[in-house]
């Protein structure tokens, strides 16, 4: 857990590693059909989300039983057929490294680490073998020495900065029908959201529910301390609308949904979806998806960040690549020609294959990429769901 780039977040990791050991043990999130943990510090203040790769819902050490009940009765419609099993804690790492090249700032900051906890979900082998060297230690401390690991095996898995105050989606969009927004927190409240849609759009996220990305509505406070009376408007302070995109852990898909489900992003209904995209959005991140070397380099800082699964292959991670580019492609038209987001999610997908060849030139041989684009028109046979 090294993150010299980053001190911030290595701060972060520290902090958990020290209240673990000191006792402060992660707690398993209720919610979800996954293993999922509240990280806190030595005050028990929650820090951060932990996702443990062998936890996910198709995990083989997965805790919550509703998933073993669908992959016991229902083993035909298991899973996702889009996306790479167990790359779970990759796509919440992915995402974060989308969001920060294009600058966002929707996803809280999410890496790879490596956590062990007595509270994570251990098959009873590894707490016997555990038990066992713990107790071969204590009592024969030559022996112990020739350990090469005492403790529990650490767990590799995603962690999320926590964001603290704010709630469901679905909570304050209801709020927000019933209260609308004065007009320059709605602009700001929309702008925030087609930074989400960027994000959900060029990751192709199977999994965007309104109760999985999160905003936080900070209301004015009348400053009264120079006596001014409540109804000099001049001394309030304007609300704040900020939105998190969690759970991005469902995305990068190495084909489109093309059997039984579409797995709609749920924001396409609402109704900022069918809003123009705003220039401050388009002078945000159109020039830098624009430009084939920064979307290479995308692809390459993602490679790396795929190539630490142990089974990572390296042909579907270019075919998880092809499916990105073509999302950026039509992003980058769509936004071009004023479509909505409502529009731009319902052009033709599109997918952009790389290849490399050989090119001979007298004495000089050289590698040149290809690339070739195609649409993808086979479509799910549920497109609302």
């Amino acid at each position: 857990n090294d993150f010299p780039e980053d001190s911030h977040f290595q701060t972060l990791v520290r902090t958990a590693e020290s209240a673990i050991e000191r006792g402060v043990y992660p707690v398993r999130i209720p919610q979800g059909s996954s293993g999922s943990y509240f990280v806190k510090d030595l005050e028990s203040k929650k820090i951060a989300v932990f996702k443990p790769k062998n936890e996910e819902p198709y995990g083989q050490l997965n805790p919550k039983w509703t998933k073993w009940m669908h992959k016991t009765c229902c083993p035909c419609c298991f899973g996702r057929g889009c996306l790479i099993p167990n790359q779970g804690y990759l796509s919440e790492a992915g995402a974060s490294i989308i969001d920060e090249k294009l600058g966002l700032n929707v996803v809280p900051k999410t890496k790879v680490v490596h956590l062990v906890s007595e509270t994570f979900n251990y098959n009873p082998i590894d707490r016997a073998k555990t038990k066992t060297k713990k107790y071969t230690s204590e009592h024969f401390p030559k022996v112990g020495k020739r350990f090469h690991r005492i403790g529990l095996p650490p767990k590799v898995g995603s962690m999320q900065q926590f964001v603290d105050g704010y709630r469901d989606a679905e909570y304050w969009l209801r709020k927000f029908e019933s209260e609308p927004l004065q007009s320059h927190t709605a602009k700001e409240y929309q702008l925030q959201f087609e930074r989400l849609v960027v994000l959900d759009y060029i990751i192709r996220n199977t999994d965007r529910g309104n109760d999985n990305w999160l905003i936080k509505y900070e209301k004015p406070d009348i400053d009264d301390e120079n006596g001014a009376p409540e109804t000099d408007w001049s001394m309030v302070t304007r609300p704040i609308v900020t939105i998190a995109a969690i759970d991005n852990g469902l995305a990068f898909p190495y084909k489109h949904p093309d059997s039984w489900r579409a797995y709609p992003y749920h924001w396409t209904w609402l109704p900022e979806a069918r809003q123009k995209f705003s220039d401050e959005t388009k002078n945000l991140v159109l020039d830098k998806l624009s430009d084939m070397n920064f979307v290479e380099a995308l692809t390459m800082e993602l490679y790396e960040l795929f190539s630490q699964d142990k089974g990572f292959d390296r042909t579907l991670y270019e075919r998880q690549m092809s499916v990105m580019r073509g999302q950026i492609l039509n992003l980058c038209q769509g936004m071009r020609e004023g479509k909505t987001p409502e529009q731009i999610v319902n052009m033709p997908p599109v997918v952009i294959e790389k290849t490399r060849e050989l090119s001979l030139g007298g004495r000089l041989r050289t590698m040149t990429d290809h690339f070739t684009q195609h649409f993808h028109n086979r479509k799910p046979f549920f497109s609302w769901c």
